[in-house]
């Protein structure tokens, strides 16, 4: 009986145990499951606090300033209004100078076009002195400004005369310049770029030659303390806005090499942030600074839609990443832009494609070449509405008939066909009256590389040359059927482009 029951203590003493290690075992389960669980929790809440904090930090202008009359929507591709502001506001003036008081003025801009296939990019720089034409634009007192003809490029963020600018005029001008759609506009001034280059630990810059206080403000009267040494170095805070807006002292002083200059630095940054991964623990800092100083159209006007756009930039190619300037020429002291190279630029961002003239969105059945567009579909309708007035300036018998057809099949209405009073013009020349420029613009596309250049006298006139005569004329057959082959822009506008992955120290021509 003894022995019976000392088996049955011994029984229930291991069954006990093995009970006691099986609580224990959940026990432990249970914790692991709870630490776990608060462990998600605490992220969810870090994600959930890093989007509060990004969303507390973008401010978007208002879409109500945006024009009615807009280019159409496209598919091939997305177009980013990038505007650089020397706003004086928001601490601003401690970085940049200037009155607390003055207006709002965009000190540097560019079209950024992301190809279809998220490789390939171009930002195309607009010098702020480029003349162009401003569409009317909203006031701060709800009403619409009139027409301005031959103004300079920044004076349409300026419209309103309001601290922070206007945005959605200086939107409405890249859009009539180009015939571009505009899809989304950032503004980013000096503050927000200052901290952008310092999240991200400096970045790579090369100059050409020693530079001192009295190259960054030209109205010293010494030279003042080195500011930066001649070779690569790598900057970040004020020092890197010192080195984007040093014009005076470096190259030939002009805003166009600091043009150049500054796509240099935007190439070196994008390196930067590839380099360094796409991964939040590097993103978030680099987020939190930008979108501080951001300034964005309400299509990005929260961290999920700007978090979500970036992302979507993360398979882009550095070498297919590239930086290039309006085609421009000086007009006395101000930028003109050269005409037909613009026109062939937007028309290859249009049709999504690059600039040695591929396809980067596998549109074939949408490209559109250089040469003259096909008349189907919507180029016929280019012309409507407009007289054009043609001038044989060749002996080539037949020639200005057969300008007459190109400009009919396009739309356009011909007023008369006859000899110009000199008849041994090389290029053809396509003159507009006052306030016909856009006009003439398109009827140059009937006849590529014809000068576009104003008169005093109301109407379109076209004068051929030697050019028109000698150009190939593609078949009734072909015309109508085929898109022509993709090509090249011309060198004078390819040729420039700057690479992302470009060396940081090449090409210091421009400063």
């Amino acid at each position: 009986m003894a022995g019976g029951r000392g088996g049955q203590e011994g029984s229930g003493a291991r069954g006990g145990s093995e009970v006691r290690r099986r609580q224990r075992k959940h026990r432990g389960v249970r914790l692991g499951l709870s630490i776990t669980l608060a462990l998600l929790v605490l992220v969810a809440a870090g994600v959930g606090w890093a989007y509060m904090r990004l969303d507390g930090n973008i401010d978007t202008f208002n879409a109500d300033g945006i024009s009615g009359d807009r280019p159409p929507a496209s598919t091939q591709g997305t177009n980013v209004l990038v505007i650089g502001t020397d706003a004086r506001i928001g601490g601003n003036d401690e970085l940049g100078g200037g009155d607390k008081s003055d207006i709002g003025r965009s000190d540097t801009a560019f079209l950024l076009h992301v190809y279809a296939d998220h490789k390939h990019a171009v930002a195309v720089s607009i010098p702020r002195d480029t003349l162009v034409e401003i569409p009317p634009c909203k006031l701060p007192d709800g009403s619409w400004t009139r027409p301005r003809t031959n103004t300079m490029f920044n004076a349409a963020y300026s419209v309103g005369e309001s601290a922070k600018g206007n945005p959605a005029c200086t939107q409405n001008t890249v859009e009539k310049l180009t015939g571009l759609r505009v899809d989304h506009t950032m503004v980013v001034d000096f503050k927000g770029f200052a901290r952008m280059t310092e999240a991200v630990g400096g970045v790579q810059v090369c100059l050409p030659q020693d530079i001192y206080q009295r190259d960054l403000n030209p109205n010293r009267t010494t030279r003042g303390d080195q500011i930066f040494a001649k070779g690569p170095q790598t900057v970040s805070g004020q020092k890197a806005l010192d080195y984007v807006r040093i014009r005076h002292g470096m190259g030939d002083g002009s805003d166009i090499g600091r043009i150049q200059r500054q796509q240099a630095f935007v190439a070196s940054l994008i390196k930067k942030v590839k380099s360094d991964g796409l991964t939040p623990t590097k993103l978030f800092p680099l987020a939190d600074a930008a979108t501080q100083s951001l300034t964005v159209d309400p299509g990005l006007g929260s961290a999920d839609k700007l978090i979500s756009f970036a992302m979507s930039l993360r398979d882009m190619d550095l070498h297919n990443t590239k930086f290039i300037t309006l085609p421009w020429r000086y007009q006395g002291e101000r930028v003109a832009i050269v005409h037909p190279d613009a026109e062939a630029l937007w028309a290859a961002l249009k049709a999504d494609r690059t600039l040695d003239g591929q396809d980067a969105g596998n549109h074939q059945s949408e490209q559109v070449g250089a040469t003259s567009p096909s008349p189907s579909g919507g180029a016929a309708a280019m012309g409507t509405g407009i007289s054009v007035a043609v001038y044989d300036g060749t002996t080539v018998t037949g020639l200005a008939a057969r300008a007459a057809d190109a400009l009919k099949q396009h739309g356009f209405t011909v007023t008369g066909t006859t000899p110009a009073m000199v008849r041994t013009q090389t290029k053809t020349v396509i003159e507009y009256g006052p306030g016909q420029r856009d006009q003439a613009e398109k009827a140059a596309q009937v006849f590529p590389g014809a000068e576009v250049t104003s008169a005093a006298a109301p109407g379109i006139n076209v004068i051929l040359g030697r050019t028109y005569a000698d150009a190939p004329q593609p078949s009734a057959s072909s015309a109508t059927t085929a898109s022509p082959a993709p090509t090249a822009l011309p060198t004078g506008v390819a040729g420039t482009a700057r690479s992302a992955d470009d060396d940081v120290c090449s090409n210091l021509s421009y400063g």
